[in-house]
Formats: structure tokens, sequence, C-alpha cells
């Protein structure tokens, strides 16, 4: 099991924002990650800085550790732009960048570009607009030029060279746990990824989450079978904070240990830590997390 961390863009980076990407790797995360919205929940009212920018200087202050969002999504990005971003990122990250993507929620994010009276988008276009998102993301990172005439997006004669550094693109970490989004992961993701069940976030037990989470792989390797791919393919993805035991596996050494085995055995392969914030909802004591980092990174590695 890989362990990783996310690392929010609240931080200005000559103020500490730098020194917080090159200690993940100093430490050994597999990977580091950052959200990107244009502002997030509890944090709205104060800094946030812009993923892209954000993990073009963290490419450039590191050398060793993966890079790369949980998640993007089509709430306020659009195939063609994001793309070209996206093959510079890869290029000057010496191919180190897993672009996280998401169907998106109905917070701020999903409403900001919206003009006077138009609604929020449904579920339905929302997984409607996710579709069209990632199949064209997809054929634009891999393909010299692009025409597209789709529901909600357009490329026309759009060109990308050279394309990606890794080939024949960066690989895609697809957030899902909803049946067309799990077609989505079987058929574009590398990697999956999952918060968990969040109906169980506020009166579930960790029991049941690990049930939840089990039923979610069950779901994700019946649509690879569906696609004729090998369950096992896709690596797995828990990013961890969301499960209602989500103070579990930073509060010790010991409990992040027996929180990774639980979800190793169901298939998770790479748990990913939110980096302690003080006074907010990823509060956690530093020298524990850096602990983690080492000692119990060290330990589950052969889970």
């Amino acid at each position: 099991m890989r362990v990783s961390t996310v690392i929010l863009p609240v931080h200005r980076w000559a103020d500490g924002g730098r020194e917080l990407w090159r200690r993940a790797e100093e430490l050994g995360f597999h990977a580091a990650y950052t959200y990107d919205h244009l502002s997030w929940r509890s944090f709205r009212d104060g800094p946030w800085f812009g993923a892209v920018p954000t993990l073009t200087a963290a490419a450039a202050a590191t050398s060793r550790l993966r890079l790369g969002t949980l998640v993007t999504s089509p709430n306020f990005r659009h195939p063609v732009t994001l793309a070209k971003e996206l093959i510079s990122l890869d290029d000057i990250s010496g191919g180190r960048v897993t672009l996280g993507i998401g169907a998106g929620g109905s917070g701020f994010d999903a409403t900001a570009l919206l003009r006077g009276a138009e609604e929020a988008w449904t579920p339905r276009e929302r997984a409607d607009r996710f579709g069209e998102f990632v199949e064209l993301l997809d054929r634009l990172l891999t393909h010299d030029v692009v025409s597209h005439e789709g529901g909600y997006y357009s490329a026309r004669e759009v060109r990308n060279i050279p394309g990606c550094a890794q080939r024949p693109r960066l690989p895609f970490a697809v957030a899902a746990t909803g049946p067309r989004g799990m077609r989505l992961a079987a058929r574009y993701g590398q990697a999956w990824v999952t918060t968990g069940d969040p109906k169980l976030f506020e009166t579930g037990t960790p029991a049941d989450s690990l049930a939840a989470i089990g039923c979610q792989i069950e779901r994700l390797g019946k649509a690879c079978a569906d696609t004729g791919r090998d369950a096992d393919e896709p690596h797995k993805i828990l990013l961890t904070g969301f499960t209602p035991d989500g103070t579990r596996p930073l509060s010790s050494v010991d409990a992040f240990v027996d929180f990774a085995g639980e979800h190793a055995r169901l298939g998770i392969d790479e748990i990913v830590l939110h980096w302690p914030i003080a006074d907010s909802v990823f509060a956690a004591d530093p020298g524990v997390f850096e602990k983690i980092a080492t000692e119990g990174a060290e330990r589950v590695a052969a889970l």
C-alpha cells in the first residue's frame, strides 16, 4: 500500500507553501495532491490559491514526488484549456502528474460561473457533462489535433503538440460511486478514487463504512468486467477524512496502521491523508502526522 498526502492550497508560496511540498517529498510520500476548487467549505472566506499554478510551483520545488489534483471537475473547467495546462504541467514536472477527476459537487464551485437565473445542474446533467468531459479530455491528451461538437463542449481543430510527457497520456484517477461514473473509471481510469459513502459520514459506523467501500470496489470490478478489463488493474485510492472514523487514521501510528490494514484487505492500494491545518476540520498533531508518513508508511508498505 502507498501513502500519500493532500496539501490544501491555502498557504502563500513564500510564506511556508513551498516548504510543505518539499517536506512532503522529504517524508517519502508517494504523491502530494491538492484540491481543484475556487474555494471550499469552511475555507471559503480565507486564502485559497489555484490548483494548476500551485502544482506547477510544486513541480519546480520537488524532483521525485508525484503530483496531482483530488479532484478536478467540470464545475469551472473546460476540457480544451485544461488539456493545454495539463500537458504543460506534465512537461514541467518531468512526467509526475496524475489527474484526479470527478463530476463535482453542488457547492459554491457549481454555481460560480452561472448567469442570471441559470439553475444549478441537475444530477443527470452533471453526469452527462462529466461523461463528455472525460471522453473529450482523453482525446485531447492523446491526439495532436482534435475536433469535437458535443452536447456541452466543442473543440475546433485544437492542437496539443507535443502531448504529455507520460504516454499515451498522464494517468486519470476517476472519482466515482454511481454506475455511470464507475463505467468511466473502468474505461478511462488508471486509478479510481473514493471518499467512502457520504451518507454514512454523520450517522454511520466504521464497520458500515468498510462494507460500503467494499461494495463500491465490487461495483468497480463489475464495470471493469463489462468493458473487458481486469478488475485489479485500476489503482484504488481512498481520500481519508470523510468516513465515520475520519480522524482516526491521524490519531496515532498504530491507529493509522490498523485503518490502512482494514482498507488494504478490501482492495485499497493508496491512502491519502490531509496535511494538518490548525484550527480547521483537518487539524491534527504535526508530529504524529510525520511519524505516520515515515514509520507508519514503512509498516503498511507490504500490505
